[in-house]
């Protein structure tokens, strides 16, 4: 995702002057370590749920000062630092809109992500 792009595609809408006060951005990557032990991981199998997390995007939509919610969730194989998941939520006000990005990414990380960790572990006992 174009972050850029994605923020001016979204002032362009209709309304967006009048109902938008904030943008808040996630930009999940790959991180280099295990949140489980601290070991090195060298790759990150990723798989979405992608009709799962528009259904989440769908009911994030209907609340209070939600102006639009996108989505953009990575498929395959990725190294540390790589990009995987980005959430934009554009909405009236902070209240709002910290609430709505938490909630979502909460959701959208508690089920309709799968991923699998390589670590560096693994690859030297299958070598």
């Amino acid at each position: 995702m174009d972050i850029s792009q994605t923020i001016a595609d979204l002032k362009r809408q209709p309304g967006f002057a009048e109902n938008v006060g904030m943008i808040l951005i996630h930009n999940g990557t790959v991180r280099g370590w295990s949140r489980q032990d601290r070991q090195g991981v060298i790759a990150l199998e990723v798989s979405p749920d992608q009709k799962k997390i528009e259904e989440i995007r769908q009911e994030f939509l209907k609340w209070p000062g939600i102006f639009d919610i996108k989505v953009e969730a990575l498929t395959g194989t990725f190294a540390p630092g790589d990009d995987l998941l980005f959430l934009v939520v554009a909405g009236d006000i902070r209240e709002n809109v910290k609430a709505a990005l938490a909630g979502l990414l909460d959701r959208v990380k508690a089920g309709p992500i799968k991923k699998r960790e390589i670590t560096s572990d693994q690859v030297r006992q299958s070598s």
